[in-house]
């Protein structure tokens, strides 16, 4: 079962189960999808889906550090529920030594690839290499950190 497939399944229990709170989050997600796929002209494959729905919860932690800063914490709840159904559909993610380690194999490919050793000016190829790969399974800020301290040393 593709994930586009899971969320609709799980939209359909969600209604069975009057779980209002879950079917808004749901409904909202498949809108984005719907809306990418409507935009692009195309059908979203599950690497698709993890990248709307990690942007979705790449907003969700916006939205919770501003409401937190504006003492808001009702709407604070709100993200934090909606946030946490959205993560239900990632992939486990990665931690930040593993995440090093598939870096670090990235870095050793490309280094292999372009027949030199991989710099600093490289940072862009490497990311797009790192995104290509790792989408969905790491914090894409955290590896940024991580791709800027294997370049440079």
């Amino acid at each position: 079962m593709s994930l586009k497939e899971r969320i609709t399944e799980d939209m359909k229990a969600a209604m069975r189960a009057r779980d209002s709170e879950r079917l808004g989050t749901i409904r909202l997600l498949t809108a984005a999808l719907k809306q990418k796929e409507v935009d692009e002209r195309i059908e979203l494959d599950d690497a698709m889906v993890v990248a709307v729905v990690d942007k979705l919860v790449k907003q969700r932690k916006d939205s919770i550090s501003a409401f937190g800063q504006a003492g808001r914490q009702d709407l604070v709840d709100k993200e934090e529920a909606e946030m946490r159904v959205l993560q239900a559909y990632l992939p486990q993610r990665l931690s930040p030594e593993a995440a090093a380690a598939e870096v670090r194999a990235l870095i050793d490919e490309l280094a292999t690839e372009l027949g030199r050793p991989v710099g600093p000016a490289d940072m862009g190829r490497v990311m797009t290499a790192v995104k290509a790969r790792l989408a969905g399974q790491v914090d894409m800020a955290a590896v940024s950190t991580i791709v800027r301290s294997a370049l440079s040393g």
